[in-house]
């Protein structure tokens, strides 16, 4: 009987960003689709923290450095989990164009023209 060696599976998202190039393990499109996820949501972080600065402060709700610090990780998870979903989509057309730009070009294509 012979036994396979383990081979862990990794996933883009759980590699540090500046690793993910590097990896071998990952396939480009899987890195792509990433990258593209996580710049999706430094935007989104962006609209969520601007779109915040519109409260104004209250006596009932005084404004502290822990209160700054738990709004910025909400800020922070908030924007990671609508960029994991999917909803807004600007990743994945992203993802879409950045694969269709490093395809190689087909030289039937360059005969047709």
């Amino acid at each position: 009987m012979q036994i396979q060696p383990f081979q862990p599976h990794v996933k883009a998202a759980d590699m540090p960003l500046e690793k993910l190039a590097g990896s071998s393990q990952i396939p480009e499109k899987d890195k792509i689709a990433e990258v593209s996820r996580q710049f999706e949501a430094i935007l989104l972080r962006q609209i969520l923290a601007s779109a915040q600065k519109t409260v104004f402060p209250s006596k009932m709700n005084p404004e502290s450095n822990a209160t700054g610090i738990y709004r910025d990780l909400m800020t922070n998870q908030l924007a990671d989990q609508i960029s994991r979903s999917g909803a807004v989509g600007l990743g994945s057309t992203l993802a879409t164009q950045l694969d269709r730009q490093l395809k190689p070009p087909h030289p039937a294509a360059d005969k047709a023209d």
